[in-house]
């Protein structure tokens, strides 16, 4: 059995996720992701976990991936003899499309943060550290980033010579725009927690010791919430940034009408009524 390389920890319907590997600065690699999928899995059948809070074991939220796994693969490679004609990249994405395995572990790897995006709870990132490389792609696959003062923000993948596979070329150019997120991708250059604010890739910045009780403080006052609401306003705002105005006012409709059939939204017009907070349930 793989050894534990995440701690869990649930209390006022929020699900708090650490990645827990310190030896390697917490990289991503097979039995974490594994773990974490285990664990997501359960969150989203349980009505009892209402937000997750995913953070990482000081000094780092996530490293990236585990590089001498890279390390073997590129040696494996290396023995393979070489094209005589070279061809430009874009012509050898055309007939890889495809091609991939489902049982090959980087694509599991690079994959992971698609599963935190696909989560239909509210989901906070607490950037505490170093998030490199898919590190980086894990923070923003979570809808709300908070940062630590210490956090180091890096594109890394093109210091290895490689591209982000993550899904951050598309979550980053519809947070900071184009020209930056090239510049980023392109440099591979470290983003400290202020810079992330300033562009845009962090909602909040703190001083470190002050992250945690922020972030933990924001997760809870969500979970006190009407999820079922927010989950459908997630689900509006993703797609409604591929569509037109009179597209999404036509969804938005159909989600109106959904959200009218919950428990909260009955609880939140009774409180209204008897001049009280709403007890939100999250049905």
């Amino acid at each position: 059995m793989a050894d534990q390389m995440i701690k869990v920890e649930r209390t006022d319907g929020v699900l708090v996720i650490t990645m827990d590997d310190p030896p390697t600065r917490n990289s991503l690699g097979a039995d974490m992701t594994a773990q974490m999928r285990e664990e997501l899995d359960r969150f989203e059948e349980d009505p009892d976990d209402r937000v997750l809070l995913l953070t990482g074991t000081d000094p780092a939220f996530c490293s990236g991936a585990n590089v001498r796994r890279m390390d073997r693969e590129a040696q494996q490679r290396s023995s393979e003899p070489p094209k005589e004609k070279l061809e430009l990249p874009w012509g050898k994405m055309e007939k890889r499309l495809g091609s991939r395995s489902e049982s090959d572990e980087a694509w599991r790897v690079g994959n992971f943060p698609l599963r935190i995006h696909n989560l239909q709870k509210p989901s906070i990132a607490a950037v505490n550290g170093y998030a490199m490389g898919v590190g980086m792609g894990i923070s923003l696959a979570c809808d709300i980033r908070l940062a630590s003062e210490n956090a180091i923000f890096s594109e890394a993948f093109v210091l290895r010579g490689l591209i982000p596979g993550d899904g951050s070329c598309w979550q980053l150019p519809r947070l900071i725009g184009l020209s930056n997120t090239l510049l980023i991708q392109y440099t591979g250059d470290r983003i400290d927690g202020n810079e992330a604010y300033r562009l845009g890739i962090a909602s909040r910045v703190y001083p470190h010791d002050e992250l945690m009780p922020a972030a933990m403080e924001l997760a809870v006052r969500l979970a006190n919430g009407p999820t079922q609401a927010m989950s459908l306003i997630k689900y509006l705002v993703r797609k409604s940034m591929d569509i037109g105005l009179e597209e999404s006012l036509e969804m938005g409709h159909a989600a109106q009408d959904i959200a009218r059939s919950t428990d909260d939204h009955k609880e939140a017009v009774r409180a209204f009524v008897e001049k009280r907070k709403p007890v939100f349930k999250g049905r």
